[in-house]
């Protein structure tokens, strides 16, 4: 049997002398993965559609339940993410993010189109466009955070996603909330600090809720 699907690779492994084995997502068949058989040899012609960040038209072979990458026809390699280390790091977080949150074989196009909207954003310098990411990756998985209505927020349940002014949960400062806020289109207010402690918050919401970590995210804020 042969299928072909637009996907984004988001994640890789060497195997064998040349072989790579990668992890796709797609809108139909959400994450799998598959080989590609001697991408790493000198002058492979697929070698860029077993990279990192490649949104690409995938043909896909399967037999015995493995999948062999036959063909791939690129939309995007995303390219100017590796020329700065903080859109580098910032766009591994997305990767990460995805792998973390999509369930094998589940339909994905809603975090299959936001997350290649995202990796636009970094390559066109949009320094916040994280932010925004895991707060609609979350949305999408069934743990939004909750920002609510007007009024000073100094409190976050990570049981409920809440922000709450007073009360139970973890203090949140003042620049995390209006980072929160501008992130999601509303009228909150961006700064390097606000950006740096909505990161953090997010990070540990997301691995409250989902038992996984986006360890890039330690990287992308040392390096801040």
């Amino acid at each position: 049997m042969e299928f072909t699907e637009d996907a984004l690779v988001i994640r890789t492994a060497n195997y064998g002398e040349s072989d790579r084995m990668i992890t796709l997502v797609s809108a139909g068949r959400g994450k799998f993965g598959a080989a590609m058989k001697g991408v790493r040899k000198a002058g492979a012609k697929l070698n860029f559609a077993a990279q990192p960040f490649c949104f690409a038209e995938y043909t896909v072979a399967e037999r015995a339940g493995r999948k062999t990458v036959t063909s791939a026809s690129l939309y995007d390699g995303f390219y100017p993410l590796r020329e700065d280390m903080t859109r580098y790091y910032s766009a591994i977080c997305v990767l990460e993010a995805c792998d973390a949150l999509l369930p094998e074989g589940m339909p994905a196009g809603g975090m299959l189109v936001l997350a290649v909207g995202t990796l636009k954003k970094l390559c066109a310098g949009e320094e916040y466009a994280l932010v925004a990411f895991l707060l609609d990756a979350l949305k999408l998985s069934g743990y939004p955070v909750e920002l609510g209505g007007e009024g000073v927020k100094n409190r976050f349940d990570f049981s409920s996603g809440t922000l709450s002014c007073g009360g139970e949960g973890a203090p949140v400062s003042e620049s995390t909330v209006g980072m929160l806020r501008y992130a999601a289109g509303g009228d909150g207010e961006s700064s390097p600090d606000g950006y740096k402690r909505a990161l953090r918050l997010l990070r540990s919401y997301f691995s409250y809720q989902t038992e996984a970590d986006l360890p890039t995210v330690g990287e992308l804020l040392d390096i801040l």
